[in-house]
């Protein structure tokens, strides 16, 4: 069995050493990796980073995180991606990762995603270069997740992102804000390429779980909607879910 440990929206700010570190110390003996799901500083600073950094720092499991659209605000993210490395966590963005365990591989593709919407009520490539280029980062987030997805030929396979890929976790939520939460893009480059389970944050007023229209396991991780430091779930390798998809 493999056991993840996941967070998101964490928020931390210059006044936030101390805050989590407490309940990350024994996190071996209750996960085998960490993976961050955005949204780990309050305005991305490279300071907020460093508090981050300690506070994570030598907890004694491998850990994995994207960025979120708090972490981009300051257009500090080089900084503040470097300073996580510096601590030990592999910070994605279209790019994979595998971690070995002790009998098994999981392998992790992430992406910080983009917005859109969700199939009925969706933005489109067309019309405006604002609208555009809106749509296209989406579909170049989509499309990296799906490659890397592809890519990976580990026991079990995560998606690792910010922005939902379902509407089902964006439940509580207005929503006349959906569209600026996720995009039905990310499910079907998930549900193309197959996976075990996708984890995302962003939506704080959401509901922990959902499913893409091919049947993955979606978990919101959002620090707000999981109400605890880190949530664990638990998935094994002999049971995992079918791959369906090719790069083709």
């Amino acid at each position: 069995m493999i056991r993840i440990a996941a967070a998101g929206d964490l928020h931390v700010g210059a006044d936030s050493e101390g805050t989590l570190r407490p309940a990350l110390m024994e996190i071996a003996e209750d996960a085998d990796a960490f993976l961050l799901a955005g949204d780990l500083t309050k305005a991305g600073l490279e300071e907020e980073a460093h508090v981050l950094a300690n506070e994570v720092e030598g907890i004694g499991v491998p850990m994995v995180a994207v960025l979120g659209n708090h972490d981009l605000h300051s257009d500090q993210a080089d900084r503040v991606r470097g300073r996580l490395e510096d601590a030990g966590v592999v910070v994605l963005e279209g790019e994979t990762h595998i971690v070995h365990l002790p009998g098994a591989s999981l392998g992790v593709a992430g992406v910080r995603g983009f917005g859109g919407g969700f199939a009925g009520a969706s933005a489109t490539e067309f019309g405006e270069p604002e609208m555009k280029r809106f749509v296209r980062v989406t579909i170049d987030a989509a499309s990296a997740l799906r490659a890397g997805l592809d890519r990976l030929t580990t026991d079990v396979r995560v998606a690792l992102l910010h922005y939902a890929p379902v509407r089902d976790t964006l439940h509580g939520e207005p929503p006349e804000i959906y569209p600026f939460l996720g995009s039905y893009l990310l499910a079907e480059a998930v549900d193309t390429a197959g996976c075990d389970l996708v984890l995302h944050g962003h939506a704080h007023r959401g509901t922990e779980w959902g499913i893409t229209p091919g049947g993955v396991p979606v978990r919101n991780v959002a620090q707000p909607v999981i109400r605890r430091a880190f949530a664990v779930y638990t998935l094994d390798p002999e049971a995992a879910v079918a791959r369906s998809g090719s790069s083709a």
